[in-house]
């Protein structure tokens, strides 16, 4: 039996063929054609773009034929694309807004609808809460309007015109990044796919980039498309095998980026923010305010003391990242899974963008990836991070929580200095920190933990979750 619809963050997500049916994504595009329709920029229509999954493309006709018999003009894109480039995309063509189907690095029996809003990043949550009004009127009506023409009528009369979106992101990003720099660097790049959306894009902008796991698979080949190390064994052992310089990593819809050096050692999230940053601040020479997720590096809160750079702290979640970087000067700004968003482009992730800026970086430093992660951290002492995900049940969720709500003095034999519960708990040891939070759509808890040493962040982890679901070091 399918469940109600229910939007998360930035859309809907569901199992393909349990929630995530052709019946229930009429009825989730026609509420958000009556949501469109009330905003100014309506007569200007909408993008929607998919990705690589499974159906996903006939998920975007049907979502655009409902949409165009609705009375909205639809743009199509005509292949596979990223998340970001429907952003870019929207933004571009002063659209009331983007739709993307995708579920971005989620398991293969998922899809999804992302909203985009106008400014070019993901819906903010006033613009998913009207949505949802309009969804709730249409999950009352007994039958939805009948469509007046097809999908070969709609692209006939014009109702929906196909876009090719892949190539004006490819026009956009060589105005933004020194390709030709990067190709005369000699430097070699392996790209993992992941079998998402950025297959077929690094390497028709730099024909020297050699793409593995970059073909057609809605299975992913099994493993979730997210660029964590734990999923990245190819990548690094092709890194290290081959003498590539670089190895980046997309995932499913190419928004978050992992990277891995040229030993084949992963470079995580953390390690990218602060190494744009430095090369922002100090190659580059630009400025602006520098916003992170709560569990995000305190080498970041380093940087920007000694850059003299405000800092803003949100919970976790792009959705508030992107919702400053809309209304501030904002230099870089993101968050411990993989998104970041850089001045210049768009408040929204874009691995695909943020895979050429590190690129272009070791080019313009000369020197390897592994050596500029070395001197962050001669400079600014060494962080180690690690997050854990326990499964639980709810009682046993509730009962973790509560133990930390109340407050404790110590975690893992580390006495407790400080703690912000902006979202969920964290607490400050000495030369270190623990985050514990609860997952608001499944039985997980997540605890983040910081510190010098791996075998610091290894205890203060231990001391959460009793050292009963830590995985092997990767």
């Amino acid at each position: 039996m399918a469940q109600a619809i229910k939007f998360g963050t930035d859309g809907w997500r569901g199992v393909i063929a349990d929630d995530y049916t052709f019946a229930n994504l009429e009825k989730v595009a026609l509420a958000a054609a009556r949501y469109f329709g009330t905003l100014k920029k309506r007569k200007n229509g909408v993008l929607i773009g998919y990705d690589a999954r499974f159906m996903s493309r006939e998920f975007a006709e049907v979502s655009a034929a409902v949409m165009a018999n609705a009375g909205i003009a639809v743009q199509l894109a005509d292949s596979i694309v990223s998340t970001p480039m429907v952003s870019l995309l929207t933004l571009r063509e002063n659209a009331a807004g983007g739709i993307v189907i995708t579920a971005s690095h989620n398991p293969a029996r998922y899809n999804g609808f992302k909203i985009k809003g106008d400014f070019g990043g993901p819906a903010l949550p006033g613009m998913i809460a009207r949505l949802e009004k309009e969804l709730a009127k249409v999950m009352k009506l007994k039958k939805l309007p009948p469509a007046k023409h097809s999908l070969r009528e709609l692209l006939a009369k014009g109702r929906i015109r196909p876009i090719a979106m892949k190539q004006r992101y490819l026009d956009d990003i060589a105005k933004k990044i020194d390709l030709d720099l990067i190709r005369r660097s000699g430097l070699r790049i392996l790209y993992d796919v992941m079998y998402g959306a950025g297959q077929g894009v690094l390497d028709e902008i730099l024909p020297g980039v050699r793409q593995i796991h970059g073909t057609y698979n809605p299975s992913f080949g099994g493993t979730n498309p997210e660029p964590l190390a734990q999923n990245l064994p190819d990548l690094m052992h092709g890194v290290k095998a081959e003498g590539y310089d670089i190895g980046i990593a997309t995932d499913g819809d190419a928004d978050r980026i992992g990277a891995v050096d040229e030993k084949g050692n992963f470079v995580d999230s953390h390690r990218i923010f602060s190494l744009l940053l430095k090369y922002l601040v100090e190659q580059k020479k630009m400025t602006g305010e520098v916003v992170k997720s709560l569990s995000v590096t305190q080498m970041v809160d380093m940087q920007c003391a000694r850059y003299g750079l405000k800092l803003v702290e949100t919970p976790i979640g792009f959705k508030h990242i992107c919702r400053y970087m809309t209304e501030h000067d904002v230099l870089i700004g993101g968050e411990e899974s993989g998104g970041l968003g850089v001045k210049g482009h768009l408040p929204e992730r874009d691995g695909i963008f943020l895979g050429l800026m590190l690129c272009e970086m070791v080019a313009v430093r000369g020197k390897p990836i592994g050596a500029l992660v070395q001197e962050l951290m001669d400079e600014f002492g060494v962080h180690e991070f690690r997050r854990v995900d326990m499964r639980l049940s709810e009682r046993e969720k509730e009962s973790v929580m509560r133990r930390f709500r109340g407050g404790v003095r110590k975690i893992g034999g580390y006495a407790v200095t400080g703690r912000n519960n902006t979202d969920g708990h964290k607490f400050f040891v000495d030369g270190g920190w623990v985050l514990v939070r609860a997952s608001g759509t499944e039985p997980l808890i997540r605890v983040y933990a910081e510190g010098g040493s791996t075998a610091m962040v290894d205890t203060l982890l231990g001391g959460v979750t009793g050292n009963r679901e830590l995985p092997a070091h990767h």
